[in-house]
């Protein structure tokens, strides 16, 4: 596939995860607190979908793990707000099935295969560590948001959230700018000021 239709994808992508920010952030402001709108999830959920197939033609094991850890979290939330439910059930079961689809598909017609995986010549190993790392760090926002919803049994995102996420983008931006990649230097540059700015929202609320 041709560079300008992977980087299309992952530009949408960011495209759609910069908007469910921006829109979290407006309605945060107007209500001066932070809020968790049903379109932040749905958003995330197609932008995750698209970040997936972007990664695989990236080959980059980084951005693919990032996105399996965190895509089932986002249907969860929709599940909590009530949404998931309102989809077509053919759609469900896509949507729960399609990163496992992706992998079968991979390793079945030697697309994949481990030392492939791992061994990428464009990614040397302590750049895929520092990205892998990076990625769980991220992801550790939306296992923190999950549990605290679960307890709170509504979808919120709470101050720790916003504490993981700006620390993730840290270091998922250190590794764009090393790895040279525009799609995720451009989305994490513009989530590290909706970060920074939810976490003041969250203390003026403590106040």
């Amino acid at each position: 596939m041709s560079d300008w239709i992977v980087y299309s994808i992952g530009f949408t992508a960011q495209i759609l995860f910069s908007g469910r920010l921006l829109l979290q952030w407006l309605l945060s402001e107007k209500n001066k607190k932070s809020v968790t709108p049903v379109l932040f999830w749905k958003l995330s959920l197609l932008a995750s979908f698209l970040l997936f197939v972007y990664g695989y033609f990236r080959e980059d094991f980084a951005i693919m793990f990032g996105q399996t850890l965190t895509y089932f979290i986002y249907i969860r939330n929709l599940q909590l707000q009530g949404q998931w439910q309102k989809l077509h059930l053919f759609f469900r079961i896509f949507l729960f099935i399609f990163p496992v689809l992706i992998v079968i598909y991979s390793f079945n017609n030697n697309e994949y295969d481990l030392h492939k995986l791992f061994n990428n010549n464009a990614i040397p190993l302590w750049l895929l560590l520092l990205g892998t790392i990076a990625q769980i760090v991220f992801t550790l926002r939306f296992v923190y948001q999950w549990i605290y919803s679960e307890r709170k049994k509504e979808s919120t995102l709470p101050l720790g959230f916003w504490i993981l996420s700006l620390i993730g983008s840290s270091l998922i931006l250190s590794y764009a700018i090393i790895r040279k990649d525009p799609v995720l230097l451009a989305g994490h540059l513009f989530g590290a000021v909706v970060y920074i700015r939810n976490i003041f929202l969250h203390r003026n609320e403590l106040k």
